[in-house]
């Protein structure tokens, strides 16, 4: 409509995004679901995601915005609250946007390091609470290369280099070294770290390299043929170093070591300890079979068949499967055993394998009039029962089991 004017939101973070406080007016309100949708003539508020950025955190009038999103040429403010003015004060959390600052500048020079040193363009970035990531498109990468990117990147970072931001359009771009190709075609954002690298980027910056405060690569693993770098910078990377600083500190007091000793002293430990399992599961498995020869001793022979009808109590449900399995590899044997724990009880039904009866067959029928519950196959079954009736259930295997045998 002519004379129509149409108002799009001066986004004031762009030009400083260390302006934490604003006044601004709104311009348009909605209530819906619950909230207020607030569209400004300016803001500060950072877009929730817009670039792979979070949005800021903070307040208007006091009331907490709950998001931000872009719609178009504006930026919409969530609010749970009504805010009963046309003027309104804008307040971000500064240590949020200062966090989102250092990160999004540190995924900068990150992505430069690789792609100078090792052609490796970024093909994806994320901010998220805790750490950050970069897709970097090569296939794979030694420690020592990771070790050459990082400590790169930390050279720009304490020579504390200007990063600037300016508006630039198509003809201009092409004649910079930019990173990556621009989304749009007009009124493109350049942010420079002082002609070491140019990234079309609508995302809040630091002022300086310095600001930065130090890159620590966490780790790198492969995804979907690139490598994922997972990394922290300033405060964050301040954070990272100091619980595990505690760690390393509370681990060397356990072992009594220096901290730097730390690492050899555990590899020392677990080799000990995968040892002493081995020679554990060694006598386990003498004991089990000393356990086994035992219960075919005392077993009630009929037709040349060892029945080993045993309960057992307070055993370890695989200590009871192992010694199953022992008297399973013995010829003519059928067991049935139970386990009477406090809080339950299981059993376990084996048979050799010169003995023709189908056990599974047999639980199947049993349950029919007893409750219990269980599985497995025509060698072995394996369940639980009411305790009460443990016995009960021993004794109607053993009976069903000795009217279906056939050698």
């Amino acid at each position: 409509m002519k004379g129509m004017v149409i108002i799009m939101t001066e986004r004031l973070y762009m030009e400083n995004p260390y302006l934490r406080q604003l006044e601004a007016r709104i311009v348009e309100k909605k209530y819906m679901n619950g909230k207020y949708y607030l569209k400004t003539n300016k803001t500060i508020f950072y877009p929730n995601l817009a670039g792979g950025q979070p949005g800021d955190k903070g307040t208007i009038n006091g009331i907490e915005v709950l998001e931000t999103y872009e719609d178009g040429n504006d930026i919409i403010h969530v609010l749970k609250d009504n805010v009963h003015s046309d003027r309104v004060k804008m307040s971000i959390d500064w240590n949020t946007r200062f966090d989102y600052m250092q990160q999004h500048s540190g995924q900068h020079l990150l992505s430069s390091s690789f792609y100078k040193l090792f052609n490796g363009e970024t093909i994806g970035f994320y901010i998220g609470k805790d750490y950050v990531y970069i897709d970097v498109n090569i296939p794979k990468i030694s420690k020592k290369d990771i070790e050459k990117v990082e400590l790169f990147a930390n050279k720009i970072v304490f020579s504390n280099f200007l990063i600037k931001s300016y508006i630039v359009g198509k003809e201009d771009v092409n004649k910079l070294p930019v990173r990556k190709e621009p989304k749009v075609n007009s009124n493109i954002r350049i942010v420079e770290i002082d002609e070491i690298d140019f990234s079309p980027c609508c995302g809040t910056h630091v002022r300086s390299t310095g600001e930065i405060g130090i890159i620590k690569i966490r780790k790198v693993e492969s995804n979907k043929g690139n490598i994922r770098v997972e990394f922290v910078c300033g405060f964050r990377a301040l954070k990272d170093y100091s619980w595990k600083n505690e760690y390393i500190k509370d681990i060397s007091n356990l072992l009594s070591a220096k901290d730097k000793d730390v690492k050899s002293k555990v590899e020392k430990l677990y080799y000990q300890k995968d040892k002493l399992e081995k020679e554990n599961r060694e006598l386990r498995e003498r004991i089990y079979k000393y356990e086994a020869n035992d219960l075919i001793n005392k077993a009630k022979v009929e037709n040349k068949i060892s029945f080993i009808v045993h309960k057992f109590s307070d055993r370890n449900i695989k200590d009871i499967q192992s010694i199953a399995h022992i008297l399973a590899s013995y010829n003519n044997a059928i067991s049935i055993l139970g386990i009477e724990n406090k809080d339950k009880s299981q059993f376990i039904i084996t048979r050799s394998n010169n003995i023709d009866v189908n056990i599974d067959d047999i639980l199947k029928i049993i349950s029919n009039d007893v409750d219990i519950k269980g599985g497995g196959n025509a060698h072995l079954v394996q369940g639980s029962c009411n305790k009460a009736e443990l016995d009960k259930v021993l004794d109607i295997f053993y009976d069903r089991i000795a009217k279906n045998i056939k050698l």
